[in-house]
């Protein structure tokens, strides 16, 4: 091993050895790109078909602590960029990775981190093509911070979009909510909480092809990350330019994540999510892509929450537990910063 430094100094940036030896004895060896060229060079065969359109997109970590019960920002990092992929109905085929590593930092967590993702790449179904790694100085960053980009194909004849839902949709979650805002909450220790909670951090592409395949005509998905599933609703309401009503006993909660939430005058509504996705779905297929869902691990839990209204167009609405309602509304400011 030519990497033989504990901690990562300023020189692993400086372009010479130590950089060349941290690039391939940390990530590119456990990457393995197909080639070292600065830009990296795609095929697949779902590029040839007639009517295929390319999805890509971009997102940046930042997650305090870096590693916490559930996974890493590395987890994060891949779980994050193929779900904002696979909601839009792409299938996630190729990612990039970027690096800003705070001078001092343990390279044994730089491998922990890479591994991580590798191992949810592997298991999503893409390769981590390409990248780049920067350091910076003590104090300019915390600890590492990681920007990926995805690309994937959207398959002829799939078009998904949240002005597509219509007035008697149906909209289904994958599973429990709030339970990575509320585990990173608990993993910070400012508050003394207890708890087993992990995140719920996975990548969603295979359940998104399994919703799919059993509701063709599935209307739009969200995945429900900064601002939960409130905010995602709120978004789709209005761009689709209807109402959304919501069933407060239908909604799937861990009894630990609604305690923590009354303790701390926080709604779980509003909590992240890095494994879960709202999809809305035409009433006549609502079973069978509630019957799919549940085939994966991802959906286990899935349930039905709600449907697509005429009424009160642009507004969610949520009827509760006692008879009565009240508005959703979309989240002002942040519950919890730096939660992805």
């Amino acid at each position: 091993m030519a990497l033989r430094d504990d901690k990562v100094t300023l020189a692993h940036g400086g372009g010479g050895k130590a950089m060349r030896d941290l690039i391939e004895e940390v990530f590119t060896s456990v990457f393995q790109p197909p080639g070292m060229e600065d830009q990296a060079r795609l095929q697949a065969e779902a590029l040839a078909e007639p009517g295929a359109r390319l999805a890509f997109t971009t997102d940046g970590f930042v997650v305090t602590p870096v590693e916490f019960p559930g996974g890493d920002i590395g987890t994060l990092a891949v779980c994050g960029t193929v779900n904002d992929l696979a909601v839009g109905g792409a299938r996630p085929l190729w990612l990039s990775a970027a690096f800003i590593i705070e001078e001092g930092t343990e390279v044994a967590l730089l491998r922990r981190i890479v591994t991580s993702m590798a191992r949810e790449a592997e298991a999503a179904g893409v390769r981590i093509v390409t990248g780049d790694t920067k350091v910076v100085g003590r104090g300019a960053c915390d600890k590492v911070f990681v920007t990926t980009a995805g690309v994937g194909v959207i398959p002829p004849g799939r078009d998904m979009a949240a002005a597509r839902v219509r007035p008697g949709d149906v909209a289904l979650v994958n599973g429990v909510l709030g339970d990575h805002g509320a585990a990173l909450l608990a993993a910070r220790g400012d508050l003394a909480l207890s708890t087993e909670l992990e995140s719920d951090c996975a990548a969603l592409g295979h359940l998104m092809e399994a919703i799919l395949a059993a509701a063709p005509n599935a209307r739009a998905a969200r995945d429900l990350t900064r601002g939960g599933l409130a905010s995602a609703l709120n978004e789709i309401a209005e761009a689709a330019g209807c109402g959304i009503e919501l069933d407060e006993t239908a909604l799937p909660l861990r009894a630990e994540v609604t305690g923590m939430c009354e303790l701390l005058g926080l709604d779980p509504l509003y909590l992240a999510n890095e494994g879960r996705l709202v999809v809305f779905v035409p009433p006549e297929e609502a079973a069978a892509a509630l019957a799919a869902m549940r085939t994966r691990p991802e959906g286990e839990g899935a349930a039905i929450i709600g449907t697509a209204t005429p009424e009160h167009p642009g507004q969610v609405r949520m009827r509760t537990g006692f008879g009565g309602a009240r508005i959703v509304d979309m989240l002002v400011g942040e519950q919890l910063p730096r939660i992805c």
